[in-house]
């Protein structure tokens, strides 16, 4: 059962953000169909749960907890294309061998998902509902922007205050998360968005050092240590941090333990602006679209397919750089936590 949410400061931002994303990005209307999966496991999911029910009040609810699989997979069997399916979870549904977001997509069905959302603090609460904010003309003009630097770039930097890590050229084709699908095949995703992401066409190529301040650990949490530490990298690998807290070299040691040595993948350019290096959520597959720098670590990336890397398995984990500057070809695109 669905419980009634006092209206608080938290719960008018949730639908005045839930309300933006279904009409921006979504362009919902009747006689589309909604239908909205929920838990009630988590004061996250029950708050945004009540936000959608409040802008989209003919939605079929069902609560993943409650209802038997038999039943939500009907209701997800009668959606069409172009309707629209809502996940609101604490941790990540699970039906069988139904894959509920691929499946959907298949269908042409619109999804938007919020996993993991148990894993938020309280007081992460409001960071979070302000990261579900949608600002079109900020996503779709830095995010193509950025696509096209980076895709036409010889050579990126990351330069912090003591350290400079160099990238060069030519990257793999960009890839957007910026809340806008007119052009693509699937109509949805994860949420919250803000993300343009790449790796070099040779990975080799990377070398150089930058401060961390911030690790994915094993629980899928955000482990930020007291002090920011230092990576060094060489031909793509990282190869020394040699003050990194234990935490992080027990990371380390698990991947070259599977892998032998630690690859540096992904280059990330996070654009959503409710998350930085001060302000953060517990959950490393929402924080990742923080305003900066993000890479990975280890030689598992599904976007990017590369030979060398065909074992299935393999690591990828987030590391979240303090970067004062970034450059594309000398010309600045980034500093001191803002892009310009």
């Amino acid at each position: 059962m669905i419980e009634n949410i006092a209206e608080t400061p938290n719960t008018l931002d949730a639908r005045k953000n839930i309300r933006d994303i279904l009409h921006h990005i979504f362009a919902y209307s009747p006689p589309q169909k909604a239908l909205i999966i929920y838990d009630m496991q988590s004061e996250l999911s029950r708050l945004l749960t009540s936000a959608y029910r409040a802008q989209l009040p003919e939605s079929t609810c069902l609560d993943f907890e409650e209802c038997p699989p038999e039943t939500i997979l009907e209701a997800l069997n009668k959606l069409k294309a172009s309707d629209l399916a809502i996940l609101i979870q604490s941790t990540s549904f699970r039906l069988s061998k139904f894959r509920i977001r691929i499946e959907l997509f298949q269908r042409k069905i619109k999804v938007i998902e919020h996993p993991h959302l148990g894993r938020m603090q309280k007081i992460e609460l409001q960071t979070y509902i302000d990261s579900l904010a949608y600002d079109p003309n900020y996503y779709r003009r830095l995010g193509p922007k950025l696509k096209q630097q980076i895709g036409s770039a010889s050579e990126i930097k990351l330069i912090g205050d003591k350290t400079l890590l160099r990238y060069k050229g030519p990257f793999l084709t960009p890839k957007l998360n910026i809340g806008d699908y007119r052009e693509m095949k699937n109509i949805g995703g994860q949420f919250p968005i803000g993300e343009v992401f790449t790796e070099p066409e040779n990975l080799e190529t990377l070398n150089g050092s930058l401060t961390l301040f911030a690790f994915g650990n094993t629980q899928f949490g955000v482990h930020v240590p007291e002090q920011a530490f230092t990576a060094i990298i060489e031909k793509g690998i990282l190869v020394d941090s040699p003050n990194a807290p234990k935490d992080f070299l027990t990371v380390l040691n698990e991947i070259r333990e599977k892998e032998e040595v630690v690859w540096v993948r992904e280059l990330g350019f996070g654009l959503n602006r409710a998350f930085s290096q001060k302000r953060r959520v517990s959950d490393i597959g929402t924080y990742e679209r923080m305003c900066g720098i993000h890479l990975s670590l280890g030689s598992k990336h599904l976007q990017y397919k590369k030979e060398r890397f065909r074992k299935k398995g393999g690591f990828h984990v987030d590391v979240f750089a303090k970067t004062k500057r970034v450059e594309i070809d000398g010309l600045p695109i980034y500093k001191n936590g803002a892009y310009l």
